[in-house]
């Protein structure tokens, strides 16, 4: 069976940070933590640090193998919440250190960039009454962390 396993480069602290998310949704863990056993590019034996974790039932791997690349909004996790209180759990977790942006995005402490959103969004943008979709996007345009109740009074026109 073939999978797609996101892979994540981290300069530093890949396995804190594996911890960190894991800590805050469900069917999360850390699976494993192992020293790439040989020297590499990124440094001695030992110094490379793979991680295996688990998000929400999804496989992830990591590494902590020093400045390559920074993390950059051309790739980003979206977590789909149903309620704004998880919207808002989630949204104080992960911007803190890091930095809250527009429309439902923030990068966190590690500068992986998330966007935090409503399940009914897709749904709300989805419609065909465009004129309804419109509205939606242009109030989600003009928030930083999204509001469901604002997003749905958008949608029914108010």
């Amino acid at each position: 069976m073939q999978r797609i396993i996101p892979n994540l480069w981290y300069s530093e602290k890949a396995d804190e940070a594996a911890a960190f998310y894991a800590s805050l949704l469900p069917d999360s863990r850390v699976d494993s933590v192992t020293a790439l056993p040989a020297e590499s590019p990124s440094g001695p034996a030992g110094s490379v640090k793979v991680v295996e974790f688990t998000l929400l039932g999804q496989p992830y791997m990591a590494m902590s193998a020093g400045p390559f690349e920074t993390f950059n909004h051309a790739i980003s996790l979206m977590i789909e919440c149903e309620d704004q209180a998880e919207i808002d759990r989630l949204w104080s977790a992960l911007s803190e250190g890091g930095k809250i942006e527009q429309c439902g995005w923030l990068k966190d402490r590690y500068g992986v960039s998330w966007q935090i959103v409503p399940t009914a969004l897709g749904k709300m943008m989805k419609d065909p009454d465009r004129s309804r979709a419109r509205r939606v996007a242009e109030a989600m345009l003009q928030m930083v962390k999204l509001d469901i109740d604002a997003l749905e009074r958008a949608y029914g026109g108010e």
